[in-house]
Order: C-alpha cells, then sequence, then structure tokens
C-alpha cells in the first residue's frame, strides 16, 4: 500500500510530534519543518500530498507556503493551522486555495478527519484530471480510425487545421463523424486547454438562437431575469463546433458573418460590444452552394467559414475502414458484457464490409451495440446483426426470383452454390468419410470440416447410404 506523504509545518515541536502520533504509519508519511523557510525547501525538493502548516511562523508563513506548495503542485492540498485571533487570515486563504484551516486548540480526531478528507480531494483531483486527459486523447487526430486511401486527404487537412486557427468547414452525410473530427482537430491544436462547446443549430428553436449564441442582458426580452452569457462567451479562448449550420435564419447568418470577421459579439438587449477569442468549425450535411443559388444560405458567410474546407466520404466509399472500426467499436462497448466477445464470425463481418450504411458510422455503432444485446455468443453471428445488413450476404429473393446482383455478387453466389454442390455429392459417394473426402478435394480435414459446417452439412447424414 502506497503511504500518503504528509509534511506538518509549525515552530512549536509539540505540534509536529503530536501529527506524527495521530497519522499511522502504515498510512502516511510524515515530514515534520521548523518554520516556513525549511518547509519551503523541502517543497522545492520533494512532493507532497497534504501540507499542514501553521499561518504565522518565523521567516516566511503559511500563505507563503501555500503560494509554493499549489504553484509547484496544483493538485497538493494545503490545511492552515491558526490561533482564534488569526482565524479571519486563514479564511482569506482559502480564497487563494487552501483546503481548510485548524482552530488552535483542536481536538486530534478532528485534525485527522481533516488530512483525510484533504487527501480524499487530492485524489479525486487526481482522477478527474486523468479522466480529462484520457478523454482529449481518445480525441486526438491519431486516435482517429482510418486506413483507406478515400482518408488520406481528410487526416492531412484535419492535421493542417489542427496547426492553425483558422475557421473550419467540415462537410459529409449524417453520421460520418463530423463531430468527432472537430474534437479532433481541437484536442490536438493550440487551444485544446480551452472549452469545445457544441450546438446543433437545427435544435434551437429561432426566437432563442441569437440569446443563445451570443447572450442577453437582463431585461432584454420577457423572463430575461438575469445577464445570460451566451456560447460564444462560453467557448472563449476555446473551439466554438455549430453543427447542423445550414439551419441558421438567414437573419442569424448575417450576425454569425459579423462575429467571424469582427471578432465581437453583441448579446441581446446589452449597450455594447463584447470582444471574443474563439475558434469556429462548423458543420453540414447538406450542399451549402445549392442553398445559396436558392437563396437560403448567405454567399458571404459560406466564404467566410470555407478557409479551411474538410470533406468526409461516405463509410461505403471507405469499406477498408470498416474492420478496423468494427475493432475498435467492440473494444469501446463489448466491456458492458461479461464476458467480452471475441470480435464477429467471418460471414457477419463480411455482411458489415458489404452493408452500405446510408447512416455511416453511427449505424454502424448501432448495429454493433444491438449485436452486443442479443447474442452472448463469444463470436458474434450473421444472425445478431440487424436484418437489413445481414441481408448483404444472403441470396435476395423477391417473389421467388433473384433480384439484379453485381457481376461480384454474381460470381460469388454461384461459386459458392458449386462449392456446396460439389461437397454434397463427394460426401454421399465416399458415406460420410471426411478424411478421404479431404483427400479427394485437396485440402486439410479441418478445412473441410469448416466448409461442411458453413453449409450445414454433417458427415453422419452420409453414413451407410448408397453412393
Amino acid at each position: 500500500m502506497i503511504r500518503a506523504r504528509v509534511l506538518v509545518c509549525d515552530d512549536k515541536e509539540n505540534f509536529t510530534k503530536l501529527f506524527r502520533r495521530l497519522l499511522p504509519e502504515d498510512r502516511f508519511d510524515v515530514t515534520t519543518a521548523p518554520d516556513g523557510d525549511r518547509a519551503l525547501a523541502l517543497i522545492a525538493a520533494s512532493s507532497f500530498d497534504v501540507i499542514v502548516s501553521d499561518i504565522r511562523m518565523p521567516g516566511a508563513d503559511g500563505r507563503a507556503v501555500l503560494r509554493e506548495a499549489r504553484a509547484r503542485d496544483p493538485d497538493a492540498e494545503v490545511v492552515l493551522m491558526t490561533a482564534y485571533a488569526t482565524v479571519p487570515d486563514a479564511v482569506s486563504a482559502m480564497r487563494e486555495g487552501a483546503f481548510d484551516y485548524l482552530a488552535k486548540p483542536f481536538e486530534p480526531d478532528e485534525a485527522l478527519l481533516v488530512v483525510e478528507r484533504a487527501l480524499e480531494r487530492r485524489r479525486l483531483r487526481q482522477q478527474a484530471r486523468d479522466l480529462r486527459l484520457a478523454l482529449e486523447g481518445i480525441h486526438r487526430i491519431d486516435h482517429l480510425v482510418a486506413k483507406s486511401p478515400a482518408m488520406t486527404p481528410v487526416l492531412t487537412m484535419v492535421r493542417r487545421a489542427a496547426a492553425s486557427d483558422a475557421t473550419v468547414l467540415v462537410t459529409g452525410e449524417s453520421g460520418t463523424g463530423k463531430e468527432v473530427v472537430a474534437r479532433a482537430i481541437h484536442a490536438s491544436g493550440a487551444r485544446s486547454a480551452g472549452r469545445f462547446v457544441a450546438v446543433n443549430c437545427g435544435a434551437i428553436p429561432e426566437a432563442l438562437i441569437e440569446s443563445e449564441l451570443f447572450g442577453h442582458a437582463r431585461g432584454a426580452f420577457t423572463g430575461a431575469t438575469a445577464d445570460h452569457r451566451g456560447l460564444f462567451e462560453e467557448a472563449d479562448h476555446g473551439t466554438l463546433f455549430l453543427d447542423e449550420l445550414a439551419d441558421l435564419p438567414l437573419a442569424m447568418q448575417v450576425k454569425l458573418n459579423r462575429a467571424l470577421q469582427e471578432h465581437v459579439i453583441r448579446p441581446v438587449g446589452g449597450q455594447g460590444e463584447r470582444a471574443i477569442d474563439v475558434r469556429v468549425i462548423a458543420a453540414t450535411n447538406v450542399d451549402l452552394k445549392a442553398r445559396i443559388a436558392l437563396g437560403q444560405f448567405r454567399e458571404d458567410l459560406y466564404y467566410r467559414l470555407h478557409v479551411l474546407p474538410i470533406h468526409l466520404p461516405p463509410l461505403r466509399e471507405r469499406r477498408e475502414d470498416i474492420p478496423v472500426l468494427v475493432a475498435f467499436l467492440l473494444e469501446r462497448h463489448g466491456t458492458r458484457r461479461t464476458p467480452a466477445p471475441e470480435g464477429f464470425t467471418a460471414e457477419a463481418l463480411s455482411a458489415l464490409v458489404r452493408y452500405d450504411w446510408p447512416g455511416n458510422v453511427r449505424e454502424l455503432e448501432n448495429a454493433i451495440e444491438r449485436a452486443l444485446a442479443v447474442s452472448d455468443a463469444p463470436r458474434l453471428e450473421l444472425e445478431a446483426l440487424p436484418d437489413e445488413v445481414a441481408a448483404s450476404v444472403r441470396p435476395r429473393l423477391t417473389q421467388g426470383a433473384e433480384t439484379t446482383l453485381t457481376y461480384r455478387e454474381a460470381v460469388d453466389l454461384a461459386n459458392d452454390r458449386a462449392s456446396r454442390e460439389y461437397l454434397m455429392n463427394l460426401m454421399r459417394e465416399l458415406k460420410g468419410n471426411v478424411t478421404e473426402a479431404a483427400r479427394r478435394a485437396g485440402m486439410e480435414r479441418e478445412s473441410l470440416h469448416r466448409l461442411l459446417k458453413r453449409y450445414g452439412v454433417r458427415s453422419e447424414d452420409f453414413k451407410g447410404r448408397a453412393p
């Protein structure tokens, strides 16, 4: 068990001895300092989980210890000890980041509880930081799942966008991953320390969208009982992602264009403008040039946004990525099932690759979640997939007649039927003797067993039959 490191700093030895006694050795590693200067030297040389310091000491005082400790390790928790007369100083120090204070004289149990609470908060801070870093890592460019030639120029543009602060316009069908790309640009760029604020422009009522984007002043309209910060201000020094951009009303397009041009916003009902420092990434699944021709989208806003365009191809045009995406999504969602699946059968994976995915990656993810929910098999089978996906590898029948297949599909289907017929005849002739059938067919016995299983043929069904 790793012991928590605690520094106790007080010019009165009885208090440093007290903490050595009350903090159990199996859980705490206690270091003591007789004054603030010695505490500063120890903090510079090592790291501590919790620092307990008197607020008034010879040399550096407790507030100097607090500032140095937090400067070197923002997760360090500082508890200040104070006499009754200096309680206001301790309360003031809490505004500077101190965790709590102990008013002398205090009960030993009280001191132990405060140290344990401080240690717990440090652990929570570290867990939150680690989770944030992990989430940022998930969204980084090098975590984008893509290996197909169709995605090579996309990844190139994403990297260029991350290295720039220019406005980005991401286009592509619904479900292709436009927000994923936007988050990757943000997480890999200079603004990664700022917020990533996403808004679906089509989900906000037209009467409220200006207030949501730019904020409003108190009394600007009925119900505006207080000042309200808009999403542009929420994303200040970060990234604002405007999804479904084409749904913005024309009047709002004018105001958005000005905000992008002048880097200022005016809250609804406000008296002045406010400067903003926001990187905008916009996305749409419609043809904006067609909307411009119809008078439904402003041409000046289009060119304001079209600085770094990124077009995401649909999944049917990047089928090489499907097996990689399947593995990624199984790893993400498979842990919800016990035991976790080993993967998909060859037939199921073939269906996943051949299906056209009109809903793109979003639909693929839904299909995989469905398969995990309906099947507990070690390898997920074709039957676990939605019917429309499974149909991509089954003979397509309409009123008893086959529909038109592509040339490749027709060849595959013909070869499949011929192979099954050949094996059926061979097994009949050899009365189910798998070893001899494998020798005659020129394949390994295990390979023949796999083929028989694939075609639903059992060797025992042929034993004793006449050729």
